[in-house]
Order: structure tokens, then sequence, then C-alpha cells
């Protein structure tokens, strides 16, 4: 019997899925919400973003980001510059305080990747980071250029 042709999607819809499930469990234990997890995983990685870039990159509307970051700030986590080149523009950084929780985030986040890729070979490894980065590309421009990249 051929495979199924909708297999990978339906695959990678729940495994999508399930990657938030636990994302949201690991948030739960370091007291935040997911949407606040990927938010500091996100500006740890790349710092200096903009509101409109975290809002893509999160998969919401801005004015949610907006909210989100508001609270983030209120708690003294996140600081918003302008960007020295358009005043409408907003930069995003982590402040001190933030940085015990972005490494606790890190730390589930290598937890969780060494889970999911426990026990298979680092050549199957490479060869799923491979097929994912093309499906990205072919996305594109929808999906950001650092999952775009070639490894």
């Amino acid at each position: 019997m051929p495979p199924d042709p909708l297999d990978l999607l339906r695959l990678l819809f729940d495994t999508t899925r399930l990657m938030r499930s636990e994302a949201a469990r690991r948030a739960r234990a370091l007291g935040i919400n997911r949407a606040e997890f990927t938010a500091l995983a996100v500006l740890t990685r790349i710092p200096g973003i903009t509101q409109r870039e975290l809002a893509e990159r999160l998969d919401v509307e801005p004015i949610t980001v907006a909210r989100l970051l508001d609270r983030l700030a209120l708690r003294g986590l996140v600081e918003r510059r302008p960007d020295p080149r358009d005043r409408r523009v907003w930069r995003l950084h982590l402040r001190p305080e933030a940085t015990a929780l972005s490494e606790a985030v890190q730390t589930e986040l290598v937890a969780l990747a060494a889970r999911l890729t426990e026990g298979m070979e680092p050549a199957s490894r490479q060869s799923l980071t491979a097929g994912l980065r093309h499906i990205a590309a072919i996305l594109a421009p929808a999906a950001p250029a650092d999952l775009r990249q070639v490894a």
C-alpha cells in the first residue's frame, strides 16, 4: 500500500500541537504561560527584535504581543527601546532581571530538544533538520530568515 501523501502534513500539525502543549507544561512549571515562555526564548536568541517581528514569530496579532510585552515590562523583564532609524518602531530587549528566568527557559528548551531526539541517530537528526529547513524555505517569505538558512 503506498504511503498517504497527507501523512507528512498530519504529522507536522500533530507534532506542532504536541510541542505547544509540552511548552505550555514547561512554562507553567516556571510560573509563566506559553506565550511568555516563547517570547523569552525568542528575545534571548534575537535581542533587539521588533514588536512586529515578535508577533510574526509567535503567530499572533501585534496588539496581542503588545499586551504580552506590557505584562513582561511590568514585571521588569523586558524593555522597549526606540529604533534609532524609525521612531515608530520599538526594539525589544531583556532586562537584567530576566536573566534567571531566561536561563531557565533555555534549560527547558535544551531538555525538550534532548527528549525529542533521544535514541535518534545523528544522521537522522541532521536529515530531519534539513527537511524542515527545506519546508520552511518553500513556505518563505512566511518563515523567518533563520529558519530558511541551510545548516
